[in-house]
């Protein structure tokens, strides 16, 4: 069984000015003149976690992390309901990416991440194909209207009980719609709801979230709302941000304009257990990307299993002898 690598203490790291008022926080660690990759974490809105370095050898590879706008080390945060969104899009986190790209000298790079940031990094690739060396997604979502719809009602089919809690904390009148959307005008409209009334929202979102990932075999009860308050804030504000508004992506987008992708080598990782993204999507996406090789984990839900860890590790070591 492969293991991760012990941690690599950040050489160097910084906040990079992407404009509209936001900083990003960036660190990178590892061969400082090894093959470079970016780290992509998911939520959106899950930053500050440093964990995804160690499936990197730090004597191969050049890791960047980063947060992105809103969350983790990044200013302004999210959990002030002062701080807007409306510079928060997957365009401007795009950008900002390739903002970062520039910044540290790096002419391509391999991209790692999941779940949202699978979406991501999609996102990314197919706007700068030439930038990308590889992929390794473990966990692949495109974020359409569809993978939304199910996450937030059509899992609830299997699990009545807390949805029905997740929808009756919002207000009576929005019961019957758009939930994540109600939930977004809750958490971002600060005229329209006190402190108590986002925080106690924050917690309903969180406690569907966490029921979710705790009715897989290997899910942890408790995943998603093991976070700071602040943290728990900008995590659902930037969640409900991005889901209510379909991730400004036309529906399908990933998926149709994925031809951009051909040439870039892939290992798209997939739970065949996950509940909240199944595994259709990652099917689709392997049918519209031959260079794509597309590996199911039987025993692995949404977060992951030591068999999906070693095919994450395999996959970026096999990559790393491509120098």
């Amino acid at each position: 069984m492969a293991q991760p690598f012990p941690p690599a203490e950040p050489d160097a790291h910084g906040l990079l000015d992407v404009g509209d008022g936001n900083r990003i926080y960036w660190e990178t660690s590892g061969n400082p003149e090894g093959k470079a990759a970016l780290c992509v974490h998911g939520g959106p809105g899950s930053g500050g976690r440093r964990g995804s370095r160690t499936m990197f050898d730090p004597e191969v590879y050049r890791v960047v992390l980063f947060d992105q706008r809103g969350c983790g080390e990044s200013r302004p945060h999210a959990s002030d309901p002062a701080v807007g969104l409306a510079h928060n899009t997957t365009r401007h986190l795009v950008a900002d990416m390739e903002r970062l790209r520039e910044h540290l000298g790096i002419e391509r790079w391999l991209l790692h991440g999941g779940s949202w940031g699978s979406t991501l990094i999609l996102a990314y690739a197919e706007r700068y194909p030439e930038r990308v060396s590889e992929i390794v997604i473990a966990g692949v979502t495109t974020t359409r209207p569809e993978e939304t719809d199910w996450l937030y009602r059509g899992v609830g089919r299997l699990l009545p009980g807390p949805w029905e809690a997740f929808r009756d904390a919002l207000p009576a009148r929005d019961r019957g719609g758009d939930l994540v959307a109600a939930y977004d005008r809750l958490l971002n409209a600060p005229d329209e709801a006190d402190e108590s009334v986002r925080a106690r929202a924050v917690r309903d979102w969180c406690a569907w979230e966490d029921a979710v990932i705790a009715h897989e075999v290997l899910g942890s009860p408790g995943y998603y709302s093991d976070k700071t308050d602040d943290a728990l804030m900008a995590f659902v504000r930037i969640c409900a941000h991005y889901f209510a508004h379909d991730a400004w992506l036309e529906d399908g987008q990933l998926l149709r304009d994925a031809h951009r992708l051909a040439g870039i080598p892939a290992v798209l990782i997939h739970g065949r257990l996950d509940l909240g993204s199944p595994l259709k999507t990652a099917w689709e996406l392997s049918k519209a990307w031959p260079d794509a090789e597309l590996k199911v984990i039987d025993d692995s839900g949404h977060t992951g299993s030591p068999a999906m860890r070693d095919a994450v590790l395999e996959a970026i070591a096999r990559f790393g002898r491509n120098r």
